[in-house]
């Protein structure tokens, strides 16, 4: 690991301004992500300013019925908290399933959203790599491609974003309340599903976060069929895993057996958490069947873009996604 310098700054407007300020400085909250890509010497800020005890680790409930999680708030609480475990249970599953225990105790809402892909090839730095190095090449064009994405992605990069508490997330129109170097004018609210980028040819940028700016919190709306969701992750093994496909979904179903409403995003197979705006618009007002679960699937991943060693995914996902809507169905009934 590099030297680095380290800063702890009183107030939030202060820890925007230090990072302003350097142009190779880091925001350090629970450090399970970025201080593992320090040791690999992927990432190497000169100066880590200290955000941890800057934001909240409470969440509030707000007069609309939404809630506002602190971007300090502790993955194990989002998990815990009645509220989301009753209101949003998706989140509460989509969690739990990201890490082990001890990870979820210190990993926070803020930096989960922040964390980089695990693609081999970004956390190698003996590989060619676009997302580390710009213009360097992506080596998984023509190497190891299980994890790789199938939707969104471009010749400069194939990795996929690894959190599954942001795919929850998206499909609850979530929003991020972030804190830019402007005092009070530089608050702005960005809808999760704007916060990740697709790679194009710029995939070393993430998110479209300005420099400088640092989430506070994470707003759910008001819950309306949400505690009708679900969260479900296939991966190669039971425990601690990236998903290799993922689908959160909230459904909606009408005493006659129509989507009044759904909702669905998918994990593993974008640069981003993939909101499946095709396959909500074709099922809603559709017959709640096995046959419209399927085409709605369908109509999604016809964009779909696989390499050889990840075409499994395409059916993956399918599979997947109908699985899970015919399980929500089952509780709606």
């Amino acid at each position: 690991m590099k030297p680095f310098r380290y800063e702890h700054a009183d107030t939030v407007s202060a820890a925007v301004t230090a990072l302003a300020e350097e142009p190779e400085a880091a925001y350090l909250a629970g450090g399970t992500n970025l201080v593992d890509l320090m040791r690999l010497e992927v990432a190497t800020p000169e100066v880590l300013v200290d955000v941890r005890r800057l934001t909240s680790d409470r969440i509030e409930e707000l007069p609309d019925g939404a809630l506002r999680i602190g971007a300090a708030v502790p993955n194990s609480d989002l998990a815990a908290d009645r509220r989301v475990r009753r209101r949003y249970p998706v989140l509460s599953q989509a969690v739990l399933s990201g890490a082990s225990g001890q990870l979820r105790n210190l990993a926070t809402t803020g930096g989960n959203l922040l964390q980089r892909t695990r693609c081999p090839y970004f956390q190698n730095v003996t590989t060619p790599c676009n997302k580390r190095e710009p213009g360097s090449g992506c080596s998984a064009l023509e190497g190891y491609q299980r994890d790789t994405a199938i939707l969104g992605a471009s010749p400069s990069c194939v990795a996929t974003h690894p959190s599954d508490m942001a795919v929850a997330l998206a499909a609850l129109d979530a929003v991020v309340c972030v804190q830019g170097p402007q005092g009070p004018n530089g608050e702005r609210r960005v809808p999760l599903t704007e916060l990740h980028r697709l790679p194009g040819d710029t995939p070393e940028r993430d998110t479209v976060l300005r420099r400088g700016e640092l989430i506070t919190a994470v707003e759910l709306p008001p819950p309306d069929f949400t505690a009708t969701s679900r969260y479900r992750k296939v991966r190669d093994r039971a425990s601690y895993a990236f998903a290799l496909v993922s689908v959160a979904a909230a459904l909606d179903v009408a005493d006659g057996g129509t989507v009044r409403d759904v909702r669905i995003a998918l994990g593993g197979v974008a640069h981003k958490p993939w909101r499946a705006w095709k396959a909500e618009e074709s099922l809603r007002g559709a017959p709640a069947t096995w046959d419209g679960f399927r085409d709605a699937a369908a109509a999604e991943l016809a964009q779909a873009d696989p390499l050889p060693g990840n075409a499994f995914k395409v059916a993956l996902a399918r599979n997947t996604l109908v699985a899970t809507l015919l399980d929500l169905l089952e509780v709606a009934r």
